[in-house]
């Protein structure tokens, strides 16, 4: 009887760790439901004025783009050496942040990690959002977006097919792969939740818009019999794909026989820094929403504490990564791999590259300490150090190996324009503008799962008072 107790006890706590006391199935449907079926006049000040000033950084967008698309690509600060700036910068920034939403999702549920529950749903919109808004700058960046359709590999009357051995091609499927899985997947994981709105809602038209998005959900043994089948299909599908995405964006580089570009540690170098940046991008957008709209019981502590491991963990990767360059800098005995260490370090450009040092190795390394992984204020601090970090690792690998060509006399400066940076700021509001419409039409937390959650709590602390 003892041991049993024993065995019990670490469970129990643990699975208590991530709910509040007192949590029912009646509380849990009602918080996160009532969320979505808030009446107008109740909506949180808070989230009017986010989606406010996210409609402006989206007005600045579409204003960026339609100069580009009148104008040319001549309004952007490329030149000659630097060929790709902004638009390939912040096309892989964003599908970086998108993959957290992808492992938290998909590879958690195959392990069966309960600390997944709270946040997974607005981890996969985030990884959707955020695919969108990197989804657009190679098109744009092409610089007649209005022929983009040749990507594509349809039977043309003309016998013109896309160069299937070009690396950039190969980013258009699997960017199109990522984003259909994720959507289906999404899409699946919300069904029992729409008919949670659709039983709870008062207007008709509530009733009729989650009724129709449910398709038929009753809850029968045979539906949710064909939802986890279905579920556990599309996680095998998006695992590989958390590896395959970003691996094969790292192929635009290490394809190449640029110095800094042309090594074999691309590919899972960039699937870390997508984890870690993906992760932090997770923790700054729960902390306020946790907040905002009273969470605290169903996202705990615990939660961030685990996340933060997890960051703390690809982000040692990230870092190894850093050393691993100036060694094969050194290894390799080229003189070009040399002069690019050299460049980064205390060439014009250095003050990005030690900007990238400390804010993704030495502020990060606050995360050994448990009471910085449990304070919400210095987590928010870290996690956006560790986006802007990350964002300068795209600016080192990018500028700094393409503004000093092999001849001195390519050699050029690389300054963003204002339209360069109004697209960048400006995709921030097509973001923002998608995730508050999410959080304020759909549930924001897995109603079902969670409620789940509560069963085997009380289960578990049924069976230990039994013992």
């Amino acid at each position: 009887m003892q041991t049993s107790q024993k065995i019990n006890q670490p469970v129990v706590e643990k699975l208590d760790e991530l709910l509040a006391p007192g949590q029912t199935y009646a509380s849990v449907s009602a918080k996160i439901g009532d969320i979505v079926l808030y009446p107008v006049l109740k909506t949180p000040w808070g989230w009017i004025g986010g989606i406010a000033i996210a409609g402006l950084l989206l007005m600045l967008y579409l204003y960026s783009l339609a100069t580009l698309f009148t104008v040319g690509i001549g309004i952007w600060g490329i030149n000659v050496p630097v060929a790709w700036g902004f638009d390939i910068i912040n096309f892989v920034w964003w599908i970086g942040i998108g993959h957290a939403g992808t492992l938290i999702s998909a590879i958690l549920l195959l392990f069966r990690q309960d600390w997944r529950t709270s946040i997974n749903r607005a981890a996969e919109a985030m990884t959707i959002f955020a695919v969108a808004c990197a989804g657009i700058y190679p098109l744009v960046h092409t610089g007649r977006p209005w022929l983009d359709y040749w990507f594509l590999p349809y039977p043309s009357t003309l016998g013109m097919w896309p160069q299937f051995r070009s690396p950039l091609e190969w980013d258009v499927f699997a960017i199109s792969t990522y984003a259909t899985v994720s959507v289906l997947f999404w899409f699946v994981g919300l069904i029992p939740d729409l008919a949670t709105l659709r039983d709870r809602a008062q207007h008709p038209v509530a009733k009729f818009f989650y009724g129709a998005l449910s398709l038929g959900w009753r809850g029968a043994a045979k539906h949710w019999q064909r939802y986890e089948v279905a579920s556990l299909i599309l996680a095998g599908l998006s695992t590989p794909l958390v590896l395959s995405v970003h691996s094969i964006i790292s192929f635009d580089f290490a394809v190449s026989q640029l110095p800094g570009w042309h090594v074999t540690v691309f590919p899972p170098y960039f699937v870390a820094g997508a984890v870690y940046c993906g992760f932090a991008m997770v923790i700054l957008l729960m902390i306020p929403i946790r907040k905002l709209f009273g969470l605290e019981g169903l996202i705990t502590l615990k939660h961030f504490d685990v996340m933060s491991k997890v960051m703390l963990a690809s982000g040692l990767i990230v870092t190894y990564g850093y050393f691993g360059e100036i060694f094969y800098a050194w290894y390799s005995a080229s003189i070009y791999e040399y002069f690019l260490i050299v460049n980064r370090t205390v060439g014009p450009y250095a003050w990005s590259y030690w900007a990238l040092i400390i804010f993704n190795v030495l502020i990060p390394q606050l995360l050994w300490f448990k009471r910085f992984r449990t304070n919400l204020p210095i987590l928010l601090v870290i996690s956006v150090a560790i986006n802007i970090g990350m964002w300068f690792e795209r600016w080192v690998i990018i500028v700094l190996s393409l503004h000093r060509d092999f001849l001195p006399s390519s050699w050029d400066v690389y300054n963003p324009s204002f339209y360069d940076w109004a697209t960048f700021i400006g995709s921030f509001g097509l973001f923002f503008v998608l995730f508050f419409l999410f959080i304020r039409l759909l549930p924001m937390i897995t109603i079902f799962e969670v409620r789940d959650l509560v069963h085997k709590t009380a289960h578990k602390a049924h069976d230990q008072k039994g013992h």
